[in-house]
C-alpha cells in the first residue's frame, strides 16, 4: 500500500487539485517587441559588455542581470536601465538571451 492508498483510506471524500503545467512558465520576465541592444566598449582598457533597452519593469531586468552573471560567472552590475558585465561576452549573452525568448541585436564590432 503507497501513500496515495493511505491517503485515499483516510480522507474518502477528499478529491486532489489537478495541477496545470504550462510551458511557458519557465521565465516570469516580461516579453517585449522591441530587441535589446548588446554593445561592447572599453573602459579604463578592459571590455565590458552592456545591455539595454528593455522596456519592462526594473526588477525583471535586474532578476536577467543575476541569471546572466550566473550563467557566465563573471562580475557585472545593473545601473542606470543597462547591465554591464565585465568582459566581451556578447555571442554567449545573445544565445542566451535568445534561448529564453528574447529578440536582441548586436550593435558595433
Amino acid at each position: 500500500m503507497d501513500l496515495q492508498d493511505q491517503l485515499k483510506n483516510l480522507f474518502p471524500d477528499h478529491k486532489p487539485e489537478e495541477t496545470k503545467t504550462d510551458a511557458s512558465e519557465t521565465s516570469d520576465i516580461w516579453m517585449q517587441d522591441d530587441p535589446i541592444i548588446c554593445k561592447y566598449e572599453k573602459r579604463k582598457g578592459k571590455p565590458i559588455t552592456i545591455l539595454e533597452g528593455y522596456t519592462g519593469a526594473t526588477e525583471d531586468f535586474k532578476i536577467l542581470a543575476k541569471e546572466l552573471k550566473k550563467k557566465l560567472s563573471v562580475g557585472g552590475s545593473f545601473k542606470d536601465d543597462k547591465i554591464i558585465i565585465q568582459g566581451d561576452y556578447r555571442d554567449k549573452i545573445m544565445q542566451l538571451l535568445k534561448e529564453k525568448g528574447f529578440s536582441v541585436k548586436r550593435v558595433g564590432g
